[in-house]
């Protein structure tokens, strides 16, 4: 597989974004959410992405102009419109604002609706814990709806990531991030361009029969992704469905989007102050001593909590570099062709 330094491709995805008129500003911010997903292991998150973006673009899907836009401002309350911004630049913005508000008032509530891709959902926990926040994420995705719930038959959940991220002094913060599916849909289509298999477990063909070949969500007729953990993730599929898009005022999964190359995303933040809770001093303590403890469960330090692999691989990608499939990269490659930056 070709192998990248992470510069070359902050530098390659920020260019393919300014051939399209995308501004400048605008196209570094993308192009680094892009690769640090990428540096953290998140492949489906990352720069291959870019392609369905600019289609996405042409289409008239994505608005590369587009900023937040307040909808309902009450202190500690903050809602936003994204107007099908890309998602790298309105989450930001939202949580700017979050973190602000937690500041001044030890909470805040962000409603963010009708983002496009907000990409991977620990970059924005990560943002509120390098300000010593916590935060609570419950997003939706409103776009083909590939999962399957608990005891259905038809596809009709998004893979709706929930994320918490909390600061830990003196070193990286816990970030759990995870869709509520088994996997993320885009791992589908990173198999496909790879021509590997998925685990077995993950999805079911168009029969609801076990399947492991990730051209079930790749071409029609399609199946489905399962949730995790059965009636669990399909029940946290629906909270964050309905928190992070019916409470924001963004389309839950029912507006069922299959002709289209966007991918919007609703979220809602709970940002927290923990100096400001009357348990502050606990919670210092205890952060440390129950991370410790847990750790101990084995004596060769090779328990990992929520974080941990992300900084495990973000330090050997950053020296080794990125690999991207062969298939993916021919993709991005015809980028640079002069037809593709007529749009």
């Amino acid at each position: 597989m070709p192998l990248f330094q992470h510069s070359f491709l902050r530098d390659y995805v920020a260019a393919r974004l300014t051939d399209i008129k995308v501004a400048p500003d605008v196209a570094a911010m993308v192009a680094d959410n892009l690769v640090d997903a990428c540096l953290k292991g998140h492949d489906s998150h990352g720069v291959t992405m870019l392609p369905r973006y600019i289609a996405a673009i042409a289409e008239g899907g994505l608005h590369p102009d587009a900023r937040a836009t307040v909808t309902l401002d009450a202190g500690a309350v903050l809602s936003f419109n994204g107007g099908q911004g890309f998602g790298q630049v309105v989450g930001r913005q939202a949580m700017d604002a979050g973190i602000w508000r937690a500041g001044e008032y030890g909470v805040a509530v962000i409603g963010l609706a009708d983002a496009h891709h907000l990409g991977r959902i620990g970059a924005w926990a990560e943002q509120a814990a390098q300000a010593g926040l916590v935060s609570i994420h419950f997003a939706n995705v409103n776009s083909r709806s590939p999962v399957m719930p608990w005891q259905g038959v038809q596809p009709r959940l998004g893979t709706n990531p929930f994320c918490v991220g909390i600061p830990v002094a003196g070193g990286h913060p816990l970030i759990l991030d995870f869709a509520t599916s088994i996997i993320a849909g885009n791992k589908a289509r990173l198999a496909w361009n790879a021509g590997q298999p998925l685990a077995p477990g993950c999805i079911v063909d168009d029969k609801g029969q076990p399947a492991v070949d990730p051209r079930w969500l790749m071409t029609e007729p399609f199946g489905a992704l399962l949730p995790f953990g059965q009636h669990k993730g399909s029940g946290l599929s629906v909270v964050c469905s309905l928190l992070g898009a019916a409470l924001t005022g963004g389309m839950t999964e029912r507006h069922d989007n299959r002709d289209k190359q966007r991918i919007l995303n609703s979220m809602l933040s709970i940002v927290i102050d923990p100096e400001k809770l009357g348990g502050a001093d606990s919670y210092r303590r205890e952060i440390a001593g129950l991370l410790d403890w847990v750790r101990s469960s084995r004596d060769d330090n090779a328990l990992l909590l929520p974080g941990d692999a992300e900084q495990e691989k973000y330090q050997q990608r950053l020296s080794q570099g990125l690999f991207i499939d062969e298939t993916s990269w021919r993709q991005l490659a015809a980028l640079a062709t002069p037809s593709a930056a007529t749009l």
